[in-house]
């Protein structure tokens, strides 16, 4: 396999590379140069293979400070209390509909009585 073969699969294996391109911080050609001198397996991608890492992991923190938990359980307890205005309504409309049901007139009875 060629040098640029290898270089494609190790940019497939770490395809965090492609953020420090897009980013403008680092090109394919100065990847590859690297690539070229120190080979895959050398401390010269720790910077910029660990650093993503870390990006990654602070990111997740990230996203569980934005998350307001008060408004979480405002919404909770209005889902709660829609519910139980549902449950109420469903229970209403059930004993309405057993009282309004047809009851026939006992045989005994008469029209006028």
């Amino acid at each position: 396999m060629d040098k640029k073969e290898e270089f494609k699969e190790f940019v497939k294996k770490n395809p965090r590379l492609l953020t420090f391109v897009k980013k403008g911080e680092m090109t394919w050609q100065k990847f590859y140069e690297m690539f070229d001198l120190y080979g895959e397996n050398n401390s010269v991608w720790d910077d910029y293979l660990k650093i993503q890492e870390k990006k990654e992991v602070n990111t997740s923190f990230d996203f569980l400070k934005n998350i307001d938990l008060d408004s979480i359980q405002n919404g909770a307890q209005s889902l709660q209390r829609v519910l139980g205005l549902l449950g109420e309504l469903s229970t209403k409309s059930a004993e309405t509909a057993t009282q309004s049901e047809y009851q026939p007139r006992p045989l005994y009875k008469h029209f006028e009585d």
